[in-house]
């Protein structure tokens, strides 16, 4: 009996009889020839079909074989670079072939779909070398997360997805009926985990937020994965080392475990080799300044547009864009105007308007990846914060109380895992680095 191996190991069983089981992903045809490319989940391996190798009946097998059919192949591993696949260079002589079961027409063909035709059929386009290649990608990066995080003495908690409060404003939260009661899916952990660092000192929680934006930009989902660390005794600069030294850890780890799936992707992974610490750090005052100047040279209204902001606000995407353009590798700005932050954010000394705030902004265009800030450590502050946002404050009681027992100073943030893969991956949209997306105008399938 031979062995069943995975393609991503082909390479270690030249000259060897092997099982390979999967499905047919593309098919040509030259007479006496088949040449079947098939993959397993782990990569893709031409498979070839020599009518005088093999008994007539599997020929025919092999010739009637439609796309994502599934099958079972036993054949010999030679070498031959000049052999498609994932991972190239190696190519599989059949010499037995079984058929799991014939597809039906496939509905995604070679040819260009529209997005909303492929959005439907996100089941089935999924398969693709593409979604194949992203996916695998996410996988590396959500392990290169946790890996450094768990080394680096952070203990993961999960956290509820079911809270009765607003972590990030009233105005994006999910409403559920728990119990006759209004409860909502959670926007964060973080208030949660504020509770766990006096307990455990340095913690993450790692799982999928809710955020009811009726935003409809490359950038935005309505669920999406998110880790969230927070930090006792730490702040907004030890928080800033943390940050950069994570996100060039998980950069780093993914060129290396997914190169394969980079060239696929044909990411240009150039600009990603230079995401080491330190990144560059401007205050928001700078930034302001900076993208003032932008505005000041172009001669294109629609630019001029497009770069202006008052003070206060919080960027746009093309603000952020812009500014990353200054830069080699992704660049913090901090000290953000409270008034366009969360309620839980640490005042600057002596600057009340502004926040100890900080966002990482990732290079060509994909903007905001990590918002973090100090976290408030005075109670009667906090509950100022909790009344000028028109927050209940029964639904903070406990939260405040935290600040009462033993409090510290204690910063955290939280990195979105779909930017994340997108900026590193090259994708255009958002919607590619989840396995089945939820944005404002689709639940399905």
């Amino acid at each position: 009996m031979t062995a069943i191996i995975q393609i991503q190991n082909i390479s270690a069983h030249i000259g060897e009889t092997v099982t390979i089981q999967g499905w047919l992903y593309q098919k040509t045809g030259k007479g006496r020839l088949q040449f079947l490319r098939v993959r397993d989940g782990t990569g893709i391996v031409q498979a070839v079909v020599f009518r005088k190798d093999v008994p007539p009946e599997v020929f025919e097998a092999a010739k009637r074989l439609s796309q994502e059919s599934s099958l079972v192949i036993t054949g010999t591993v030679r070498a031959d670079e000049r052999a498609p696949g994932m991972p190239g260079g190696y190519e599989l002589s059949v010499s037995d072939l079984r058929v799991v079961q014939l597809a039906d027409e496939y509905p995604i063909t070679p040819k260009e779909h529209g997005v909303e035709f492929l959005q439907d059929n996100r089941h089935l386009w999924i398969r693709s070398s593409r979604q194949w290649a992203i996916m695998r990608v996410r996988a590396t990066v959500i392990r290169a997360i946790r890996d450094w995080l768990d080394d680096n003495g952070f203990v993961n908690i999960d956290t509820p997805i079911l809270t009765p409060a607003a972590g990030e404003g009233t105005t994006t939260l999910f409403e559920v009926d728990y119990f006759g009661e209004p409860t909502y899916l959670a926007q964060t952990g973080q208030l949660y985990n504020e509770a766990n660092i006096y307990s455990l000192g340095k913690v993450y929680c790692f799982g999928p937020t809710f955020r009811a934006e009726k935003s409809k930009t490359r950038r935005h989902l309505t669920e999406f994965w998110m880790v969230e660390p927070e930090i006792a005794f730490c702040d907004l600069d030890g928080l800033m080392k943390v940050e950069e030294e994570l996100v060039s850890y998980v950069v780093q780890r993914t060129l290396v475990d997914r190169a394969a799936e980079l060239s696929l992707l044909e990411r240009d992974t150039s600009a990603l080799e230079q995401v080491t610490p330190p990144f560059p750090r401007i205050t928001y005052d700078e930034a302001l300044e900076k993208l003032g100047a932008m505005r000041a040279k172009t001669d294109s209204p629609q630019e001029r547009e497009l770069l202006e902001i008052e003070w206060g606000s919080d960027f746009g995407s093309p603000h952020e864009t812009e500014l990353t353009k200054l830069y080699d590798k992704p660049v913090f700005v901090y000290g953000y105007p409270t008034a366009c932050k969360a309620f839980y954010m640490e005042p600057w000394p002596g600057r009340p308007e502004v926040s100890k705030s900080v966002d990482l902004l990732a290079p060509e265009g994909y903007g905001e990846i990590i918002g973090g800030s100090e976290r408030i450590s005075d109670p009667a502050l906090l509950e100022q914060r909790i009344r000028e946002h028109n927050l209940p404050a029964e639904a903070f009681s406990w939260y405040v109380d935290l600040r009462r027992y033993g409090s510290v100073p204690h910063s955290g943030f939280g990195l979105g895992v779909e930017r994340t893969v997108a900026w590193i991956t090259g994708t255009a949209h958002i919607r590619e680095t989840s396995s089945f997306p939820r944005m404002v105008n689709r639940v399905y399938p």
